[in-house]
């Protein structure tokens, strides 16, 4: 029961949203705190009990499934936060049409409702309709600010991402067949235990068409063109969702079909796949970070980065490198929300997005210039913050196991995407400010909302709670196969 009221309460938020558009701000509010608490409930009841089940079976919820559940909830209910002020401050500014929060607020809700679904729903076709619901969705987000650039990055956002589900969903339908006649359910459980006696081919030949078909929703390179775009365009708090959550989705799934394949005996070289587009990916991510000129699309480029960051480490093929891998999902997660958030509100004081343009965002506004410079701090993996504890295991476990070219390599493109995201970072909060910038009240709901997310990523660098420290080992398991 508690599963269903999870999904239940963002589509009733987005019916009430369609009745009245000035109740939809707060009923959106007040609907994915509810939603927080219960995840955060069942996050904790899966790392003491085990697996929940719902529905009759239809709905699911494993460590793996429960910890993304929880980063959907956190990351949703501070964009609904953000949202309140921010909407209005980009009409002020004359950056954006005037709010329309009958059209902004259902979206909003459905997105959020379409990506609990991902992790909630067991069987595998429907998860694959919830994914493509999250770019359905989104994709009206990305264009809510009505510009000509906004307009193009939804349309090839769509388009990439839709191809990309056509090949996913050959996929998926491959693995239904597989598993199907294997006599297991249709469900990541089955998939694990039907994993043994399947035919490699069959296996193989599904896992390339989820490494393209959901690599291009994750951002892996070469697919990953729509998504700077999109995150150049979309209002921040969309940002937040599309890079925190939404490309976790997609890179979730990838990361549930490799348990089948390590436990295949005649795959030998899965992890060798995840390897190279993981490095591919961090290391493009990282020379493009040095050559970016906007300061979302930093931000954005980032995103890539982690994604073959946690996809190289999945590769590494140790338990500590596949709770590095969890944790940095955990990070990503809870980092990107700061960073676009910042972002958003930098834009607002400085009136551009421009790297070159943007400078002395400390002096306009302390409590934006110091929000942006611990976003960049935190996304670039500085201690103390969530994201150097992942990446210092994920280095210490490649080393440690004696996977020095692949380990030195990713080392090397974190450290280079390091110093750009740093580098551009201090010019925009530390340069000489120019002049003709107005005044600008900002949103006590947007400041708000960045305080509150600022609070994990500091936290969780020092003290994980027991609960989420159980969880995310449970999750390592499930990663590695282990149920």
């Amino acid at each position: 029961m508690e599963l269903t009221i999870i999904l239940a309460i963002p589509v009733a938020a987005a019916l009430v949203a369609l009745a009245s558009e000035r109740a939809a701000k707060y009923s959106t509010l007040v609907a994915l705190a509810s939603v927080l608490v219960l995840s955060t409930e069942a996050a904790v009841r899966v790392s003491r009990d085990g697996i929940i089940v719902g529905l009759g079976g239809a709905l699911t919820l494993d460590p793996l499934a429960a910890l993304y559940l929880w980063l959907v909830s956190f990351v949703g209910f501070t964009a609904s936060l953000y949202s309140i002020g921010y909407l209005h401050a980009r009409e002020q500014s004359h950056a954006a049409t005037p709010p329309r929060y009958r059209q902004y607020y259902p979206l909003f809700n459905t997105f959020i409702a379409s990506m609990l679904a991902v992790a909630l729903i067991a069987d595998l076709a429907v998860i694959w309709i919830a994914i493509e619901l999250t770019t359905l969705f989104s994709a009206f987000l990305v264009a809510y600010e009505d510009r000509t650039e906004a307009l193009e990055a939804a349309w090839k956002y769509v388009m990439l991402t839709t191809m990309g589900a056509l090949i996913a969903l050959l996929g998926v339908l491959i693995v239904y067949y597989g598993v199907n006649r294997a006599g297991q359910p249709v469900t990541w459980t089955g998939l694990v235990a039907a994993a043994p006696v399947l035919p490699p081919a069959l296996l193989k030949t599904a896992f390339v068409l989820w490494l393209i078909g959901f690599g291009t929703k994750a951002g892996l390179v070469p697919l990953h063109t729509w998504l700077p775009d999109a995150h150049s365009q979309a209002p921040a708090s969309i940002c937040a969702l599309l890079s925190g959550v939404e490309t976790s989705a997609a890179l979730y799934m990838i990361l549930r079909l490799y348990p089948a394949l390590i436990r295949n005996p005649g795959i030998e070289h899965a992890g060798t796949w995840l390897l190279v587009a993981g490095l591919i990916t961090t290391g493009t991510a990282a020379f493009l970070l040095l050559q970016v000129r906007d300061f979302k699309r930093l931000f954005a480029f980032s995103t890539v980065e982690h994604m073959g960051i946690i996809l190289t480490a999945s590769a590494l093929k140790t338990s500590a490198a596949g709770m590095g891998a969890i944790y940095q999902l955990f990070g990503h997660a809870l980092v990107k929300p700061v960073c676009f958030y910042a972002a958003g509100l930098a834009m607002l004081v400085l009136g551009t997005q421009n790297i070159d343009e943007a400078r002395g965002l400390l002096s306009r506004s302390p409590a934006v210039g110091w929000a942006f410079m611990l976003a960049a701090l935190a996304i670039a993996g500085t201690p103390p913050f969530v994201l150097f504890i992942s990446e210092f295991a994920i280095l210490r476990a490649g080393f440690t196991t004696g996977q020095f070219a692949a380990t030195g390599l990713l080392a090397a493109f974190i450290v280079l995407a390091f110093v750009a995201i740093l580098y551009n970072a201090g010019r925009i909060v530390f340069g000489k400010p120019g002049a003709g910038i107005p005044d600008v009240r900002l949103p006590a709901s947007s400041l708000a909302a960045v305080g509150l997310a600022l609070v994990p990523i500091v936290v969780f660098g020092f003290y994980l709670p027991p609960p989420f420290l159980v969880l995310m080992r449970q999750a390592s398991m499930v990663l590695g196969g282990i149920s």
